[in-house]
């Protein structure tokens, strides 16, 4: 059984991911991004309406984000569907992040995919 302040901790370092991730997202200059071979075959106005999209999502829920960490979306845009997800690195991008809630530690990569390349 947690007790309240396991909880409460839990409660707050959730909360930090999902601050850094929304920053992330709504300015993906600030780590990497990424695009598929289908994303990245679309038309130049389709890229960047996609790439608003994905800045400007909010359709967060408990089937897309489990966690609350707002590190996944789904989004439909001319008849297609797409996924971004948020995954966390260390400083090298070698391998994964010890702790996303911690910015000194965490480099962030946001790829924008079609669903059927999942």
């Amino acid at each position: 059984m947690t007790s309240a302040p396991q909880q409460q901790v839990a409660a707050e370092r959730t909360a930090t991911i999902r601050a850094l991730n929304d920053a992330f997202r709504r300015n993906p200059t600030a780590g990497r991004a990424v695009i598929t071979p289908a994303v990245c075959a679309l038309p130049h106005d389709q890229r960047l309406a996609l790439l608003r999209a994905v800045v400007a999502f909010t359709a967060f829920d408990a089937g897309n984000d489990p966690y609350n960490e707002h590190d996944f979306g789904a989004i439909e845009q001319d008849g297609a569907n797409y996924f971004w997800k948020i995954d966390y690195y260390d400083h090298d991008y070698d391998m994964g992040s010890p702790d996303p809630a911690n910015a000194h530690i965490t480099r962030r990569v946001l790829t924008i995919m079609r669903a059927d390349e999942y």
